[in-house]
């Protein structure tokens, strides 16, 4: 094994100013750490929130990108928009890419449904 492995990564611990949001963090709630995506795993009651980088989670998301209304399809890019209401959609453009859709949202639409986060 290599002697420089730190940890596997899949969940990592952040101080809950490090986070998008930074404030406020709910258990289940999609999040960012500078550019890597993840889903909280606590809520932020104190100065350490757990992220998970790996995983399936229902998630809400809204078929939308930055242009307007688009549906979600298996399989699409999905990211985090964090100047949109319902925080994962298709805006490319301003979000940060975060996983991928493992069910479809109609255009215009928002459902939870089940995201593969991370890469």
């Amino acid at each position: 094994m290599a002697t420089n492995f730190v940890m596997d990564g899949k969940q990592m611990s952040y101080a809950a100013a490090a986070l998008t949001p930074n404030s406020g963090v709910v258990s289940g709630q999609p999040v960012l750490a500078g550019q890597i995506p993840g889903v909280a795993l606590i809520s932020a009651t104190d100065s350490k929130v757990t992220v998970a980088h790996e995983g399936v989670f229902n998630l809400s998301v809204e078929g939308a990108n930055n242009a307007g209304n688009v549906a979600v399809a298996v399989g699409d890019i999905l990211y985090y928009d964090a100047a949109a209401t319902v925080k994962i959609n298709k805006d490319n453009t301003n979000g940060v890419r975060s996983g991928y859709a493992l069910a479809a949202v109609g255009s215009g639409a928002t459902a939870t449904i089940a995201v593969k986060v991370g890469y």
